[in-house]
């Protein structure tokens, strides 16, 4: 693929994430407005589909806060890439921005100006049983990315104390970080790896349950307790402060046990691309 066809690509993929809510995040909406009953709820509820609804048919953006983009680029089995090209997708998602006239909101972390270089995170990860290069944009909001959290636990900790920290990070982010959430969370590795892999769980299916029985019912117990928080969309009560929980472990050192939570706001953007 050429630079220009990939920057393209790119142009497009912006285009997606920003102007069009994923449609299991819909599902979800709409089931929440089905069952909510307090009425500013169901008004909070009501206008987030309406803005998602006119943002797609007039290709603006769903949020003012057009976030931080992520990418994450998954390479199949015989697939070679090089940092030129990584540097192409990285140009393609600064001109879709430019090109649909997205807020620029990347600084300098010092200086607070708009910085020379890119404003584009890119994780790579070589898939033996992948095929192919799968690309997901995540422009991540940062009311929400402001109330991420990471404990590192004694590996002594039960699962009710995690659980604790999990609601509880939850409960600190109250209102300020738009609800409903979806609420992310990494357990295992290193504190970094943990931190990742509690945002890269909000890029998989949230209408479908973990296929894992045990971080299922994890899952499901958690979701119940955020819920009874009663915060509610937008912060004004209700049933529906998350509209999904989604967890992923890896193996950690027996002396350690790190716990990352990445929330997500109700205008949880991501679009993929596979070449």
């Amino acid at each position: 693929m050429n630079a220009k066809r990939l920057k393209k690509e790119m142009e497009k993929l912006v285009a997606k994430a920003s102007f069009c809510l994923r449609p299991d995040l819909q599902l979800l909406l709409k089931k929440a407005l089905a069952r909510e009953t307090k009425p500013n709820a169901r008004k909070a509820l009501r206008c987030i589909l309406e803005n998602a609804r006119i943002a797609k048919k007039e290709n603006l953006a769903i949020c003012q806060d057009t976030g931080l983009p992520v990418l994450f680029i998954e390479v199949g089995k015989g697939v070679n890439i090089s940092s030129k090209f990584i540097k192409t997708l990285e140009e393609g998602i600064e001109s879709g921005y430019k090109k649909h006239s997205l807020r620029q909101s990347i600084v300098d972390p010092i200086l607070r100006e708009v910085p020379s270089y890119k404003g584009v995170i890119s994780h790579v990860e070589f898939l033996e049983q992948a095929k192919g290069i799968k690309i997901t944009l995540f422009p991540k909001g940062f009311g929400s990315e402001n109330k991420s959290q990471l404990k590192m636990f004694n590996p002594t900790a039960s699962i009710e104390e995690i659980e604790e920290f999990i609601v509880e990070s939850v409960k600190k982010a109250g209102p300020e970080a738009c609800p409903p959430f979806v609420v992310g969370v990494g357990i295992g590795g290193v504190a970094d790896e943990a931190l990742l892999l509690a945002k890269k769980s909000l890029l998989d299916r949230i209408d479908k349950p973990n296929s894992n029985k045990r971080l299922k019912k994890l899952e499901q117990s958690l979701l119940k307790r955020i819920n009874n928080l009663k915060i509610g969309p937008m912060g004004f009560g209700g049933s529906t402060t998350a509209l999904a929980v989604k967890v992923k472990t890896l193996p950690t050192h027996i002396a350690g046990l790190p716990v990352a939570v990445n929330i997500s706001c109700h205008a949880l953007r991501s679009a993929m691309v596979e070449l």
